[in-house]
Formats: C-alpha cells, sequence, structure tokens
C-alpha cells in the first residue's frame, strides 16, 4: 500500500522515470504525422506546488527531479523531460513547481491530437478540469479510470498512448489493473499501453505483471530502476514501466536513460532493467 495523493510523491524518482519515459514515446509516436489520442486512467491534478504541505512533509522531489535540476551533462532524453520542468516553472530559477502527465503530454501535443483524462478524486479532478477547460481537443472526466479506459477505445484515431497510473491502495488494485488492461487491449490492440508499477512488495508486483506476461498479449517491454535492494520493510524500492506495444526504439532510449538515473539517482544496491519479456 502507498500513501496517496500524488502531491506527497511528486518529482520523485519514480515520476522521473515515467515522465521521462511518456515523453520517449510520445516523441517516437510523433514520427509519424497521423493524429493520436493520449488516454490517461489516473490523471491526477495536473500540476503540483513544491512548496505545499503534501510535498514538504516527505520532499521526495529533492531525491529526484532536484537532481536533475540545474544538471549540465544530461543525456537527449533527459534532458527533454527537464526543459519541459523548465517551462511549467515558467522559466524560473528556483524549482517549485512539478508537471504531472496531463501536463507533460499537453506541452506536447500537436495539432489534432487529442487526450482524455480520468480523475475518480473530486478536488483533484476540479483543479485538472479548471486547468483544461474551453479545449475542445481535452476532455475531462469524472469516474473510475480503468472502466474509464476500457471505455475509451479504440480512439478514433486508431492511435494511442494509454497511461495506466492508479494509487495501490488496495491490494485487489494490482490485479484489478491487469485485468483491465487486457480488456483494453482486446479493444485496441495496436495501442501502447503503459503501465507505472511500484514495488513495496515485490511478490506483490510480480503476481500482477505475470498476469499481462500470460495472456497472450505480444511484445511487452520491462523498464524498471530499483534505488536499493528489494526489502520487507516499508517503503517503495523500485518503481518502472510495463510498457505493451513498445515504440521502435523505445528500450535504446530507455536503457540510456537509466544508465544515468542510475548514477544520479540510485543509492548502494540498487540496479536498473530494461527487457523484453514477451517477444513481439
Amino acid at each position: 500500500m502507498l500513501s496517496y495523493r500524488h502531491g506527497y510523491h511528486a518529482g520523485n524518482y519514480a515520476d522521473v522515470l515515467k515522465h521521462a519515459t511518456l515523453l520517449q514515446v510520445l516523441k517516437l509516436m510523433h514520427k509519424k504525422g497521423k493524429p493520436m489520442a493520449y488516454i490517461d486512467s489516473h490523471a491526477g491534478a495536473g500540476g503540483y506546488a513544491l512548496t505545499d504541505e503534501f510535498a514538504k512533509k516527505t520532499g521526495e522531489y529533492l531525491d529526484g527531479v532536484a537532481k536533475l535540476w540545474q544538471r549540465e551533462d544530461l543525456p537527449e532524453s533527459l534532458a527533454a523531460y527537464i526543459a519541459d520542468v523548465k517551462h511549467f516553472n515558467q522559466g524560473k530559477s528556483e524549482l517549485e513547481f512539478y508537471p504531472g502527465s496531463p501536463a507533460f503530454v499537453d506541452m506536447n501535443m500537436r495539432q489534432k491530437d487529442r487526450m482524455v483524462l480520468h480523475e475518480l478524486h473530486t478536488t483533484d479532478f476540479q483543479t485538472l478540469d479548471e486547468q483544461f477547460s474551453g479545449d475542445r481537443y481535452i476532455k475531462v472526466v469524472k469516474g473510475d479510470g480503468l472502466k474509464g479506459m476500457i471505455g475509451a477505445v479504440p480512439p478514433l484515431e486508431r492511435r494511442g498512448v494509454i497511461l495506466v497510473d492508479p494509487s495501490y491502495e488496495i491490494k485487489t488494485d494490482y490485479q484489478d489493473v491487469a485485468n483491465a488492461i487486457i480488456k483494453a487491449h482486446k479493444r485496441f490492440s495496436t495501442g501502447v499501453f503503459m503501465l507505472w508499477y511500484p514495488v513495496v512488495d515485490r511478490a506483490q508486483t510480480e503476481a500482477m505483471l505475470k498476469i499481462l506476461a500470460d495472456s497472450g498479449i505480444k511484445n511487452q517491454l520491462r523498464i524498471e530502476q530499483s534505488i536499493k535492494p528489494d526489502s520487507h520493510e516499508f517503503g517503495m524500492t523500485a518503481a518502472g514501466l510495463w510498457v505493451i506495444n513498445p515504440p521502435w526504439q523505445l528500450d535504446v532510449a530507455a536503457k540510456e536513460m537509466l544508465d544515468y538515473l542510475e548514477r544520479c539517482l540510485g543509492l548502494p544496491g540498487g540496479k536498473t532493467l530494461v527487457k523484453q519479456e514477451v517477444a513481439e
């Protein structure tokens, strides 16, 4: 179980990996000129103040995005990520705000690309809805994100990225998430599905990923950073993305990112992994 709302964790090492990888997926998808849809099952508030009570209580961003903020040796993939974070901070020298996934996508949308954002939490939904109010290419939905994701596919564009980023507050979330992705994939087998996952209990996480690996769905890639060895102590030791239908060369970009992040954000005993878990 994770202590959730996302404001507590905004900008931590798991966010760095998730959002830098998401940007690489968008970049690779944009190599084709056709419009695409972005569907987010758990969109959050869209952006977070790192000076508010949530972020200051944990300070997790200090061991994440803050360590990259002023670096001048970033690889291209991470340089693009930090450039967007700086844009979200309106070019200020101090790191005060952190964009959520919808904000990263919004900064990289092309004409006629669309977003469908699901959020169940009332306060976060209101914030998100206000942020994107009036944009006819962005739809904000208050409701169950897993059901909404299944209902939103296949998109009219027949091209799309689906980010599944739940809180994992309830143990059944792990199985429910895997089963929902399998159902959505049956409706949209060519979509790029990105499942973010934490490692708090390794066995629990691996059981969820095994459901996907054994589903018969082809072309599944794991991208994971462990900042320290797995432990039975409370807390997240690793986080990753399980990507179905990864765009060509995403594995190469992920390896470049993780090699750098391991040196910059990892602790003794940490490791990274980029592995094709299910062949094409």
